[in-house]
């Protein structure tokens, strides 16, 4: 596709996670330099091309970014598009068999191409732009992704198969790009990888996690720091020490445990058992007691007994983690699991306890909640929804947990705090005024 840079607009619709996120930035600050009109996560009327990208994680994500494909297919064959390309994990991982099935697809790129993408659009590839984005976000937050790949083994896992082993940014890089975000109003920072606390051993020959973390609350201006998917084998202990002693590090930690049960822990090739679980959760708790903790759990895995599955029932319940996820095993080509195990847990039977766990989870998230009812809470405002002003505390990552609606007359800001006092709460959502 030849564009011309006066007329031409191009959407980015981003599928999957917040990684794939960084990656539409960095791809849509390449095309707005090239004086490229950008519309993100919407198809604009009048859109010369979209830019697809994909995410091939699981059986579900698969088929959401194909039926998107489709979808844009189909307005391409009506003529209201000229050019579709597909860039992300799904063709990074079946690039030919894409090619084959969706022919009408002009071209499939990699998660590793955005390079070759610019260049096929007939705009230049500027160097000089590495670290800068165009935020899709709201302008007060975003994302900062401090590594690629994984050279993790979890047996259902075809991340690493997808983007290859684990590659660290540079400390120095990292402070670099934050720093340049808070520039552009930034306030609050989530750091993202497939696993943080793998951080720097490729580079650094240590986990230095710690000293990135270190280094970014020194950043004026910043703060809110988030962490997403630290693994719980091998934790870097001195991650708790900094996070105590930096006050705009979020007490608030996702940290994925997948199961409990050692029999499961085993299959899954986590590398940690359920004793030394526990203990590192508690570890946690102790020494952060105001602490909240975000948890996924994978339900369903070959050889998941009944028995597994109360252990683990009974584990959620009596450790009551402030946030949990449960995802369904999918049974994945290429993965361990699929090479050496029999996909025995009935579809059906995988919805039902996903069903059980979060019916659960949902009462001790009530619980939770209530217990803040007449406290006055810090809270950052995201936006105004039919006439309610949603915002988060430090306990809530944008999407993913739980949100605050105020109640107020007054004209509040996108971006800034507040201080809210939580009058009633739901299952998931805090209800307040602003004090």
């Amino acid at each position: 596709m030849k564009t011309n840079r006066k007329e031409t607009i191009i959407s980015v619709i981003t599928l999957g996670c917040s990684k794939n996120v960084v990656e539409s930035e960095i791809l849509m600050n390449q095309l707005k330099s090239n004086n490229v009109k950008i519309s993100h996560d919407k198809f604009v009327k009048g859109s010369k091309a979209v830019i697809i990208n994909t995410c091939g994680f699981i059986e579900d994500a698969k088929q959401q970014s194909i039926d998107t494909i489709l979808q844009y297919v189909a307005l391409k064959e009506k003529g209201k598009l000229e050019n579709i390309y597909v860039i992300g994990c799904l063709s990074q991982r079946y690039k030919k068999d894409l090619e084959k099935s969706i022919p009408e697809v002009d071209s499939y790129f990699g998660s590793f191409q955005l390079q070759d993408i610019v260049k096929e659009l007939g705009l230049e590839y500027k160097n000089e732009l590495i670290g800068e984005r165009l935020l899709s976000t709201p302008k007060h937050y975003a994302y900062l992704k401090i590594s690629e790949g994984c050279d993790r083994t979890c047996s259902f896992c075809a991340i690493p198969l997808i983007k290859g082993k684990h590659v660290s940014k540079t400390i120095e890089s990292l402070v670099k790009e934050a720093e340049l975000l808070v520039k552009n109003g930034v306030k609050e920072i989530m750091l993202i990888a497939q696993d943080l606390t793998y951080y720097g051993i490729d580079i650094y020959k240590k986990q230095a996690l710690p000293e990135l973390l270190t280094k970014l609350s020194d950043i004026k201006g910043l703060e809110w720091i988030r962490l997403h998917y630290t693994y719980p084998a091998k934790f870097p202990l001195d991650v708790i020490k900094v996070m105590k002693e930096k006050k705009n590090i979020c007490k608030y930690l996702d940290i994925p445990v997948q199961h409990i049960s050692d029999n499961m822990l085993s299959k899954m090739h986590r590398n940690i058992s359920k004793n030394d679980t526990i203990k590192l959760l508690n570890y946690i708790k102790t020494e952060i007691p105001e602490i909240t903790l975000r948890t996924t759990i994978l339900v369903g895995h070959p050889g998941e007994s009944q028995a597994d599955f109360k252990e683990l029932q009974q584990f959620v319940s009596d450790f009551e983690f402030d946030r949990l996820g449960v995802f369904t095993y999918s049974h994945e080509e290429q993965t361990y699991s699929f090479e050496n195990f029999k996909d025995d847990v009935p579809e059906k039977e995988k919805y039902r306890r996903k069903d059980e766990l979060m019916s659960l989870q949902m009462e001790i998230s009530y619980n939770k909640n209530h217990l803040k009812i007449g406290k006055n809470l810090k809270v950052i405002i995201d936006e105004k929804s039919d006439g309610n002003y949603i915002g988060r505390t430090e306990s809530d990552s944008p999407d993913v947990d739980n949100r605050v609606i105020i109640k107020t007359e007054k004209t509040l800001k996108k971006g800034n705090f507040y201080k809210v006092k939580i009058t009633a709460c739901e299952e998931y959502d805090l209800i307040g005024t602003l004090i």
